[in-house]
């Protein structure tokens, strides 16, 4: 027993030594690093004062886990001798650099195991991707262009780059430098169109982050320009239903002979607007006249025709509605139902326009009449209503004479009593 007791006490030190041997780098991780860059760097914007922020350091890893080195080191020169040294990547190093781990299943899963592995092979795949390996260029964006560096954050927080809110201003910082685009050869105006587009409004002004931002269509870490061919498939993933009628439609084996990206042709990119009635027709406004005429061998000028009045009659018969239950509520009739039937008439609005997509005008010609048999009803009990309004204020009218008149009668009828 006193052997064992001896034996122990002879190991104390040498167990307490290799405790403190293991736990030294996780004490000091970092530490020298933000000490020594402290002193000297100036700036809100200074790695050492935005690291605070960064998901990485909250999370534990510190500046030698990135760029390698002792940071326990207190002379630079021994840092940069440490093997394992990165010190700062050059841009065309910094996607390997960052996949170094984000590339790693092993790793990624102990950290973060919802985030994919794969951003550095389709970041290969990108146009972003492609320019930097295979042509060199050190302009494009790299992983720190869109994430920033030393203050990288969740995309789910207000402020990160990344941000759905922030996406369209952060490739904006490229996108809309004239001079920084200049040799590419490319529009720098498509931010500025975004913000007046249909798009732009929903998520940056009214904060719909279920909007599309630049990523929604052109992807993230595999970003590139929708083809002619893919323009549809890109709209489709959120606009479903019209994608399929188009693919129904004759103008899809038209357009993809002629090479007219789908979508686009009619609706523009990034400058898409809400679509407008006078769209389809016959009129100078139309879309429809850019490729048809009224003799040009196709059915296409009278069908855009007939499809702009039905939906004209549609809407005309809509407002009518409107108008009268307005009037009828006004004047302090019950239209609840008639406001509530009034929703399917819009809807059959946004069907009809979903079915211009088939440029059939059969199609849309039956939704616009059963949507206007719908609103003309509605309109006939408007009228009711306000018909019935008048004559309760008519009858009202009648009652409160008579009632006058009986009042009058007893009045003068007591005075004769009270005389007599």
């Amino acid at each position: 027993m006193n052997r064992r007791i001896s034996i122990m006490r002879r190991l104390r030190p040498a167990v307490m030594l290799a405790v403190i041997m293991a736990l030294m780098p996780a004490i000091g991780r970092g530490d020298g690093c933000l000490d020594c860059h402290a002193t000297w760097e100036e700036g809100a914007k200074a790695p050492s004062k935005l690291i605070k922020f960064d998901v990485h350091f909250k999370a534990g890893l510190g500046c030698s886990d990135c760029h390698g080195g002792n940071p326990n080191a207190d002379d630079m020169d021994v840092v940069r001798k440490t093997k394992g040294f990165k010190g700062v990547p050059k841009p065309a190093e910094i996607p390997q650099f960052c996949a170094s781990c984000h590339s790693d299943p092993v790793y990624m899963v102990k950290h973060n195991p919802s985030l994919p592995t794969d951003q550095l092979e389709k970041y290969k795949t990108s146009v972003h991707g492609m320019r930097l390996f295979e042509k060199g260029d050190g302009k494009v964006a790299n992983c720190v262009s869109c994430h920033s560096v030393h203050n990288i954050e969740s995309p789910l927080t207000p402020t990160s780059t990344v941000n759905i809110q922030n996406v369209p201003k952060t490739c904006a910082k490229c996108h809309a430098d004239t001079s920084y685009m200049k040799e590419y050869g490319i529009p720098t105006n498509q931010y500025e169109e975004y913000q007046k587009s249909v798009h732009g409004i929903a998520l940056l002004v009214n904060k719909d982050n279920g909007a599309p931002a630049c990523n929604s269509c052109h992807g993230n870490h595999g970003a590139t320009p929708p083809g002619v061919t893919s323009l549809g498939a890109v709209c489709g993933l959120c606009h479903a239903l019209v994608a399929d009628n188009f693919a129904k439609s004759p103008h899809k084996k038209a357009f993809d002979e002629a090479g007219f990206p789908e979508c686009e042709t009619c609706h523009s990119n990034h400058f898409v607007q809400k679509p407008q009635l006078n769209w389809v027709g016959t009129s100078d406004s139309s879309l429809c006249v850019r490729c048809h005429a009224a003799n040009d061998g196709t059915r296409g000028f009278a069908v855009a025709d007939s499809i702009h009045m039905a939906l004209s009659h549609l809407n005309n018969a809509y407002n009518r509605a409107v108008g009268e239950i307005d009037q009828a509520d006004q004047k302090g009739m019950m239209v609840t139902d008639e406001r509530f039937a009034l929703n399917d008439v819009k809807q059959a609005i946004i069907q009809g326009a979903n079915e211009v997509h088939f440029f059939d005008a059969t199609v849309v010609t039956k939704t616009a009449q059963d949507g206007s048999a719908a609103a003309d009803k509605i309109y006939n009990s408007g009228q009711k209503k306000i018909s019935d309004y008048y004559f309760r204020r008519k009858g009202l009218g009648i009652a409160t004479l008579l009632i006058t008149i009986l009042v009058i009668a007893l009045y003068f009828k007591i005075r004769t009593l009270e005389k007599n």
